[in-house]
Protein backbone atom coordinates (compact mmCIF):
# COMPACT_ATOMS: atom_id res chain seq x y z
CA UNK A 1 0.00 0.00 0.00
CA UNK A 2 2.93 2.45 1.27
CA UNK A 3 4.24 1.60 -2.59
CA UNK A 4 1.32 2.46 -4.59
CA UNK A 5 0.57 5.38 -2.58
CA UNK A 6 4.37 6.65 -3.50
CA UNK A 7 3.75 5.89 -7.39
CA UNK A 8 0.13 7.55 -7.17
CA UNK A 9 1.92 10.99 -5.69
CA UNK A 10 5.17 10.65 -8.02
CA UNK A 11 2.55 10.20 -11.26
CA UNK A 12 2.62 13.84 -12.17
CA UNK A 13 6.36 13.81 -12.20
CA UNK A 14 6.52 10.37 -14.38
CA UNK A 15 3.55 12.15 -16.82
CA UNK A 16 5.93 15.52 -17.20
CA UNK A 17 8.55 13.11 -17.79
CA UNK A 18 6.47 11.27 -20.63
CA UNK A 19 5.33 14.24 -22.28
CA UNK A 20 9.03 15.46 -22.57
CA UNK A 21 10.20 12.41 -24.07
CA UNK A 22 7.10 12.51 -26.92
CA UNK A 23 8.35 16.59 -27.19
CA UNK A 24 11.87 15.69 -27.78
CA UNK A 25 10.99 12.86 -29.90
CA UNK A 26 8.38 14.39 -31.91
CA UNK A 27 11.26 17.72 -32.60
CA UNK A 28 14.05 15.59 -33.00
CA UNK A 29 12.32 13.74 -36.06
CA UNK A 30 11.05 16.64 -37.00
CA UNK A 31 14.91 17.90 -37.73
CA UNK A 32 16.06 14.50 -38.48
CA UNK A 33 13.37 14.41 -41.25
CA UNK A 34 15.40 17.72 -42.73
CA UNK A 35 18.63 15.65 -42.18
CA UNK A 36 17.41 12.08 -43.91
CA UNK A 37 15.45 14.60 -47.13
CA UNK A 38 18.47 16.55 -48.23
CA UNK A 39 21.20 13.91 -47.50
CA UNK A 40 19.02 11.01 -49.17
CA UNK A 41 18.57 12.83 -52.13
CA UNK A 42 22.22 13.84 -52.08
CA UNK A 43 22.53 10.24 -52.00
CA UNK A 44 20.71 9.79 -55.09
CA UNK A 45 22.46 12.51 -56.83
CA UNK A 46 24.36 12.10 -59.99
CA UNK A 47 27.15 14.41 -57.67
CA UNK A 48 29.75 11.86 -56.97
CA UNK A 49 31.16 14.22 -53.98
CA UNK A 50 27.89 14.39 -52.82
CA UNK A 51 26.93 10.54 -52.56
CA UNK A 52 29.69 10.06 -50.94
CA UNK A 53 29.16 12.83 -48.31
CA UNK A 54 26.08 11.15 -47.62
CA UNK A 55 27.46 7.64 -47.37
CA UNK A 56 30.27 9.35 -45.23
CA UNK A 57 27.45 10.79 -42.95
CA UNK A 58 25.49 7.90 -43.01
CA UNK A 59 28.55 5.24 -41.50
CA UNK A 60 29.73 7.16 -38.94
CA UNK A 61 26.05 8.15 -37.55
CA UNK A 62 24.80 4.45 -37.88
CA UNK A 63 28.81 2.60 -37.08
CA UNK A 64 28.76 4.43 -33.54
CA UNK A 65 26.24 4.08 -30.39
CA UNK A 66 24.25 6.79 -29.66
CA UNK A 67 24.97 7.29 -26.09
CA UNK A 68 28.90 7.22 -27.39
CA UNK A 69 27.36 10.57 -29.75
CA UNK A 70 25.49 12.39 -26.51
CA UNK A 71 28.66 12.00 -24.85
CA UNK A 72 31.18 13.16 -27.17
CA UNK A 73 28.78 16.10 -28.12
CA UNK A 74 27.83 17.11 -24.83
CA UNK A 75 31.05 16.55 -23.67
CA UNK A 76 33.47 17.07 -25.82
CA UNK A 77 32.81 18.43 -28.81
CA UNK A 78 30.29 21.13 -27.88
CA UNK A 79 32.73 22.77 -25.17
CA UNK A 80 35.53 23.23 -27.56
CA UNK A 81 33.34 24.79 -30.37
CA UNK A 82 31.09 27.09 -28.28
CA UNK A 83 33.95 27.36 -24.94
CA UNK A 84 31.10 27.11 -22.48
CA UNK A 85 28.45 23.72 -21.63
CA UNK A 86 25.74 23.99 -23.90
CA UNK A 87 22.30 23.35 -22.64
CA UNK A 88 21.08 19.82 -22.12
CA UNK A 89 18.14 19.93 -24.63
CA UNK A 90 19.53 21.45 -27.29
CA UNK A 91 22.80 19.28 -27.15
CA UNK A 92 19.65 16.48 -26.75
CA UNK A 93 17.79 17.24 -29.78
CA UNK A 94 20.73 17.90 -31.56
CA UNK A 95 22.01 14.27 -31.53
CA UNK A 96 18.58 12.60 -31.02
CA UNK A 97 18.23 14.08 -34.60
CA UNK A 98 21.49 13.73 -36.13
CA UNK A 99 21.25 10.09 -35.35
CA UNK A 100 18.00 9.83 -36.40
CA UNK A 101 18.57 11.74 -39.47
CA UNK A 102 21.36 9.20 -40.59
CA UNK A 103 18.34 6.25 -40.64
CA UNK A 104 15.75 8.38 -42.38
CA UNK A 105 18.94 9.16 -45.18
CA UNK A 106 18.55 5.75 -45.97
CA UNK A 107 14.77 5.54 -45.71
CA UNK A 108 14.18 8.62 -48.55
CA UNK A 109 16.62 6.85 -50.62
CA UNK A 110 14.66 3.84 -50.79
CA UNK A 111 11.34 5.56 -51.13
CA UNK A 112 12.79 7.61 -53.84
CA UNK A 113 14.53 4.28 -55.88
CA UNK A 114 10.99 2.52 -55.52
CA UNK A 115 9.59 4.92 -57.59
CA UNK A 116 9.64 3.69 -60.77
CA UNK A 117 11.83 5.88 -63.64
CA UNK A 118 8.90 6.03 -65.91
CA UNK A 119 8.20 8.65 -63.82
CA UNK A 120 10.95 10.93 -63.80
CA UNK A 121 10.76 10.46 -68.10
CA UNK A 122 7.21 11.84 -67.53
CA UNK A 123 8.36 14.64 -65.44
CA UNK A 124 11.16 15.27 -68.34
CA UNK A 125 8.33 15.10 -71.29
CA UNK A 126 6.61 17.47 -69.44
CA UNK A 127 9.63 20.00 -69.13
CA UNK A 128 10.29 20.00 -65.67
CA UNK A 129 13.42 20.75 -64.26
CA UNK A 130 15.28 18.03 -62.24
CA UNK A 131 14.56 20.09 -59.06
CA UNK A 132 10.96 20.10 -60.28
CA UNK A 133 10.31 16.52 -61.52
CA UNK A 134 11.73 15.05 -57.79
CA UNK A 135 9.58 18.01 -56.13
CA UNK A 136 6.06 17.51 -57.66
CA UNK A 137 6.27 13.48 -58.87
CA UNK A 138 8.98 11.75 -56.82
CA UNK A 139 8.81 12.87 -53.43
CA UNK A 140 4.97 13.33 -53.05
CA UNK A 141 4.86 9.31 -53.62
CA UNK A 142 7.87 8.42 -52.06
CA UNK A 143 7.03 10.51 -48.88
CA UNK A 144 3.30 8.38 -49.08
CA UNK A 145 5.29 5.27 -48.97
CA UNK A 146 7.58 5.95 -46.18
CA UNK A 147 4.91 7.36 -43.68
CA UNK A 148 4.64 3.79 -41.43
CA UNK A 149 8.47 4.00 -41.47
CA UNK A 150 8.67 7.46 -40.56
CA UNK A 151 6.16 6.43 -37.49
CA UNK A 152 8.78 3.40 -36.53
CA UNK A 153 11.49 6.04 -36.00
CA UNK A 154 9.09 7.99 -34.08
CA UNK A 155 8.79 4.76 -32.03
CA UNK A 156 12.70 4.42 -32.15
CA UNK A 157 13.43 7.82 -30.81
CA UNK A 158 10.86 7.82 -27.96
CA UNK A 159 13.13 4.62 -27.12
CA UNK A 160 16.41 7.00 -27.63
CA UNK A 161 15.44 9.39 -25.47
CA UNK A 162 15.94 7.13 -22.51
CA UNK A 163 19.96 7.65 -22.80
CA UNK A 164 19.42 11.56 -22.79
CA UNK A 165 19.06 11.04 -18.89
CA UNK A 166 23.25 10.59 -18.71
CA UNK A 167 23.37 14.47 -19.63
CA UNK A 168 20.34 15.17 -17.05
CA UNK A 169 17.07 15.87 -19.53
CA UNK A 170 14.00 15.00 -17.63
CA UNK A 171 12.83 12.98 -19.73
CA UNK A 172 10.83 9.80 -18.52
CA UNK A 173 13.52 7.45 -17.07
CA UNK A 174 15.46 10.27 -15.32
CA UNK A 175 12.34 11.70 -13.32
CA UNK A 176 11.74 8.15 -12.58
CA UNK A 177 15.29 7.77 -11.23
CA UNK A 178 15.22 11.43 -9.26
CA UNK A 179 12.18 9.13 -7.05
CA UNK A 180 13.52 6.21 -6.07
CA UNK A 181 16.98 7.90 -5.34
CA UNK A 182 14.92 9.56 -3.06
CA UNK A 183 12.55 6.41 -1.61
CA UNK A 184 15.10 3.58 -2.92
CA UNK A 185 11.91 2.07 -4.90
CA UNK A 186 13.91 1.15 -7.46
CA UNK A 187 12.24 -2.31 -9.06
CA UNK A 188 8.83 -0.60 -8.65
CA UNK A 189 9.31 2.79 -10.20
CA UNK A 190 11.46 1.03 -13.22
CA UNK A 191 8.54 -1.09 -13.76
CA UNK A 192 6.43 1.46 -14.05
CA UNK A 193 8.19 3.62 -16.17
CA UNK A 194 8.23 -0.09 -18.50
CA UNK A 195 4.83 0.10 -18.83
CA UNK A 196 4.37 3.86 -19.93
CA UNK A 197 7.10 3.08 -22.36
CA UNK A 198 5.02 -0.10 -23.36
CA UNK A 199 2.10 1.59 -23.82
CA UNK A 200 3.04 4.46 -25.65
CA UNK A 201 5.19 2.42 -27.88
CA UNK A 202 1.96 -0.03 -28.48
CA UNK A 203 0.04 2.73 -29.17
CA UNK A 204 2.16 4.08 -32.07
CA UNK A 205 2.81 0.59 -33.29
CA UNK A 206 -0.97 0.40 -33.45
CA UNK A 207 -1.07 3.28 -35.35
CA UNK A 208 1.70 2.69 -37.45
CA UNK A 209 0.22 -0.81 -38.73
CA UNK A 210 -3.18 0.87 -39.10
CA UNK A 211 -1.95 3.77 -41.25
CA UNK A 212 -0.24 1.15 -43.80
CA UNK A 213 -3.31 -0.13 -44.43
CA UNK A 214 -5.41 2.82 -44.72
CA UNK A 215 -1.92 3.72 -47.46
CA UNK A 216 -2.03 0.37 -48.86
CA UNK A 217 -5.74 0.43 -49.33
CA UNK A 218 -5.76 4.03 -50.57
Amino acid sequence: METLKLIEESMPILLRGALETIELAFLSLLLATILGLIFGIMRVSRIKYLQVLAKVYVSIIRGTPLYVQIIFFYFGLFPILFGRATSPITAGVFVLSLHAGAYLVEIFRAGIESIDRGQSEAGRALGFTHGQTMSYIILPQAVKRMIPTFVNQFIISIKDTSLLATIGIAELTYSAQTIYAVNFKAFEFLAVVGVMYWIVINLLTWFSHWLEGRLSTG
